[in-house]
């Protein structure tokens, strides 16, 4: 078949126009389309209560809905895996914590990501760390529950304690109380800190050292559970009704909160994980924000620049791996 001059002439304007509508498209700007946000635990529990104060705001950032999605199990791995087994291309954020990113692969052999096969985008909020028992408990300080524990233990019913899964944060920090009291204490795990909650409200589980929420001084008030204390170094103005631990005879430094941030896979192209940090530090701005999640006495994270959010997850990867091999925690 042959081509006149004419019908070339269209030919070649026609492909220009294919080629240039095609490069057009490519050069959309992230995003053009909802975005994932994974959150490794049930709905209900205060990691969901986060997704769900922010992602609203971040989704009027990004100019697209963001759309929270709960993956509990094997202390938030699976969440984790699931985003890694999508592609790289920013639209499925984690919300992660080194419970899932940094412990999780040192305790469960099953895990097979390491810590740096994500990059943190940005932190969110530091979360503290509450010592609730059951509220039948024969205690009413951090000491008497301790000398509760040991008396238990050697009658040969040792207390039990809650976690969000083995190999988890607040696994860890229940083998530590143990260790450092000398006490022997039941580990029993759970798939998230909202089923862990409910066992200690039925009186199942004796003692849950988990993430701080307003609605425990609910509880607290209303018989439901103790909180004996907080595990922070001094009194903060929004618990200032709760003892840090402290002030306690024998776990002066048993100091102990967890951050949470956004990460998505580390070879996410740089664009676009430039886009998703200024969405997120703009919705950690947003008085509005800052104040539904302080009203959880979360204590909010300033946002940081890209670089300086890289150093500090590099030295909460190391801090926290510090913390596992002190307990010798061994992949299961």
């Amino acid at each position: 078949m042959t081509l006149n001059f004419r019908s070339l002439i269209v030919v070649l304007c026609s492909l220009g126009a294919g080629l240039a509508s095609s490069a057009t498209a490519t050069a959309q700007p992230f995003p053009t389309k909802p975005v994932w946000l994974v959150v490794p635990y049930p709905a209900g529990g205060l990691s969901d209560i986060i997704a769900r104060t922010v992602n609203t705001a971040i989704g009027k950032q990004l100019g697209q809905p963001v759309i929270v999605d709960n993956v509990g199990g094997a202390s938030g791995s699976i969440g984790a895996g699931k985003v890694l087994a999508a592609p790289s291309d920013g639209y499925m954020l984690f919300q992660g914590s080194p419970n899932e990113l940094i412990l999780g692969p040192l305790a469960m052999a099953a895990v097979k990501f390491r810590s740096e096969d994500f990059r943190l985008v940005q932190m969110i909020a530091t979360a503290q760390i509450a010592f609730l028992t059951r509220k039948d408990i024969a205690a009413t300080s951090v000491d008497e529950f301790l000398d509760h524990a040991r008396k238990a233990a050697a009658d040969g019913k040792p207390v039990t304690y809650a976690s969000v899964g083995i190999g988890s944060f607040y696994h860890l920090l229940g083998e530590q109380l143990s260790k450092l009291s000398g006490i022997p204490m039941v580990h029993v795990p759970y798939k998230g800190a909202q089923p862990a909650e409910q066992d200690l409200l039925a009186g199942e589980v004796d003692l849950f050292l988990g993430p701080y929420g307003r609605r425990y001084d609910e509880f607290a008030r209303s018989g439901k559970l103790k909180v004996l204390a907080m595990l922070n170094k001094e009194r903060l103005e929004s618990v200032r009704n709760t003892p840090a631990i402290s002030e306690t005879r024998s776990l002066k430094d048993f100091t102990f909160n967890i951050w949470t941030g956004y990460f998505v896979k580390k070879d996410t192209p740089e664009p676009v994980v430039q886009r998703l940090h200024r969405a997120i530090s703009d919705t950690l701005n947003d008085p509005v924000v800052r104040t539904a999640l302080e009203a959880h006495s979360l204590l909010l994270a300033s946002p940081l620049p890209l670089d300086a959010v890289g150093r500090a997850y590099a030295d909460g990867t190391a801090q926290f791996r510090a913390i596992a091999k002190s307990i010798d925690l061994q992949p299961q």
